[in-house]
């Protein structure tokens, strides 16, 4: 049996049996019904349906910690795990150390994304059976049956399966609605990356009036975490600036190879894309009590679950507990028992030096603001406390000791941080607390600040450096915490009259900074290629040394990174292409 029928038909022996199944038996496992039990023509509820459809959602990433127990983003400049000698899923992805027959699990998921979009197919193959009696409102205002949501939604998470594998693995086989049977043949070849854009984008333009809408979303603990028309709206503006990137769109990795990018250069993609984010922020940004906006304090987009109106900035998430989880795997060091932290994610000094001044300036450039070696973390964009725990920070009732053999970065212990940081983004304020205590930690999927940075790059892209781009920025740095400023020539730290090229870089690092650890950073780097210029410099930490009551503080590199083009994509499995005549591999993997 080929590699592809394994995955796409994973399941089929029980959900496919088509002998019948009456409603009175007991409840099975959602994986485990029959066609029959799961269409029934009297469940007027839809519950079996409703069931199999939560499975389908949980295929999708809640990204806190779930490479291997680390972030995505410690395989990327931004961080490295503290299990450094464990060889880490993180390191062996940053390092390249990978095959086609060696992957990393933790984030090469070929195998589950086609079992997500086989189970979406067998979804729609049949829910039109079922005679639901409940009602929704969608996009439009329109009352319809409970029915067609699911479908909608079953649809986007199918979107959204598809461009986890376009984004890793360039263009990969679209199935369609298709359910395969056993006897099917389907060694099927890969499609190109611009047909895989564009189903990803029709499905996405065809389902979203038919989801509800923020506007209308009363019941948002209830619905919040399922993907409205602004959801569909994100992912649409998230795959067309992946596909006006470079790696896809005029670097590609291998020319006239359109199974990893277009054939040509085309700026209109960027305009496409630019297009995509406007249509969201002019429909639902800045208008009024149900609509979207930035939450004011970034914590709480991570944070605020139940509280629909102080977290207007969420667009669709990944439902977490009620826990303590994300603090006891990263909290720092040197702590016990309800205060325990296992300090897993360390950020790295690169990017902390991406952090600007208070003034929104770069260290070293701000006037009002002197950047001292010896005081490296005053007056920074307030981000920076929001998002690392640093020499001297607050937390728990305690101010920091990182140094090395400090309280909390003990040089006895089996774990310590080699860059003397730890994250803090995601957690609970627990910066006077006493103890750790129960936070809801939701995994934010799509949020309106990305909408924001995806207009100001694909529109400078695009057109250069308009005001749009630059009040999509202000927005941003307003909501941080940095003053508009008096300073000639500048607003909100920000040049006036600058370049494209200048323009370019400020986005990027405002990406950097606003969206660390949301797994964005790892694949920014690919998607601009540049990941090649950015590991040719070493991963640093911060040394620090207490001697004598003065702490001195010394930049060291503490990871080297040897990146080759071709880690720009995974390798297709080597089962699949061992097993599927059709399937030709990624450019220089075997």
């Amino acid at each position: 049996m080929k590699a592809i029928k394994y995955y796409i038909l994973i399941f089929a022996g029980s959900i496919m049996t088509l002998t019948s199944c009456m409603d009175g038996y007991e409840p099975l496992p959602a994986d485990e019904f029959t066609y029959d039990y799961l269409f029934s023509t009297t469940d007027s509820l839809g519950k079996q349906a409703r069931q199999y459809l939560n499975t389908i959602y949980d295929i999708m990433e809640n990204g806190h910690n779930r490479v291997g127990g680390d972030y995505l983003d410690a395989a990327s400049d931004d961080a490295i795990s503290i299990d450094m000698d464990g060889e880490p899923d993180v390191l062996r992805l940053a390092t390249g150390r990978y095959t086609a027959s060696n992957g990393v699990g933790g984030d090469m998921r070929w195998g589950q994304y086609y079992t997500g979009i086989r189970k979406v197919n067998i979804l729609l193959s049949g829910i039109d059976k079922v005679p639901y009696r409940a009602t929704y409102t969608n996009a439009l205002g329109q009352v319809r049956p409970l029915g067609v949501t699911f479908k909608a939604e079953a649809r986007f998470l199918r979107a959204w399966f598809y461009f986890q594998l376009l984004r890793r693995y360039g263009g990969v086989p679209i199935i369609g609605d298709r359910v395969f049977t056993l006897n099917d043949d389907v060694e099927l070849p890969r499609n190109t990356f611009a047909e895989c854009v564009d189903y990803i984008v029709t499905e996405l333009d065809d389902i979203q009036d038919s989801l509800r809408s923020v506007g209308t979303m009363s019941n948002v603990a209830e619905f919040g975490h399922a993907p409205t028309k602004q959801a569909c709206q994100a992912l649409k503006s998230r795959v067309l600036l992946y596909a006006a990137s470079p790696l896809f769109n005029g670097n590609t990795l291998e020319s006239g190879n359109e199974l990893v990018g277009y054939a040509s250069y085309d700026p209109a993609r960027w305009k496409r894309a630019a297009d995509a984010a406007r249509d969201l922020i002019e429909g639902e940004g800045h208008k009024g009590k149900d609509s979207l906006t930035l939450t004011e304090d970034m914590r709480d987009v991570f944070l605020k679950f139940y509280d629909y109106g102080g977290n207007p900035e969420l667009i669709f998430f990944r439902q977490g507990g009620n826990n303590t989880s994300v603090e006891v795997y990263n909290g720092p060091l040197g702590f016990s028992g309800s205060r325990m932290g296992n300090g897993r994610t360390c950020p790295t000094q690169n990017l902390v030096d991406a952090f600007p001044m208070a003034d929104g300036r770069m260290p070293g450039d701000s006037p009002a603001y002197a950047y001292s070696d010896a005081d490296p973390y005053s007056n920074r964009d307030p981000r920076l406390d929001m998002t690392v725990l640093h020499n001297g920070s607050q937390w728990l009732g305690t101010q920091l000791a990182t140094w090395q053999g400090g309280t909390h970065n003990p040089a006895n212990g089996s774990d310590y941080s080699l860059t003397s940081y730890y994250m803090c983004k995601f957690m609970g304020k627990f910066q006077t607390a006493s103890e750790y205590s129960s936070v809801i930690h939701v995994w934010v999927m799509f949020r309106y600040a990305e909408i924001l940075l995806n207009f100001a790059e694909a529109e400078n892209e695009s057109v250069g450096p308009t005001s749009e781009v630059y009040n999509a920025l202000y927005l941003l740095r307003k909501r941080a915490g940095i003053k508009k400023g008096s300073e000639a020539g500048y607003s909100y730290g920000l040049k006036n009259g600058m370049t494209q090229d200048e323009m370019r870089q400020v986005i990027r690092n405002e990406r950097r900074i606003e969206m660390a650890f949301e797994e964005q950073r790892y694949y920014d780097i690919r998607r601009w290629r540049i990941a090649e210029q950015v590991f040719a410099k070493p991963l640093q930490g911060m040394q620090i040394v207490q001697s004598s009551g003065t702490t001195t503080y010394s930049r060291v590199d503490v990871l080297n990174v040897n990146f080759t083009t071709r880690n720009y994509l995974y390798p297709i499995p080597f089962s699949e292409v061992n097993k599927n005549r059709n399937m030709v591999q990624n450019p220089n993997w075997k």
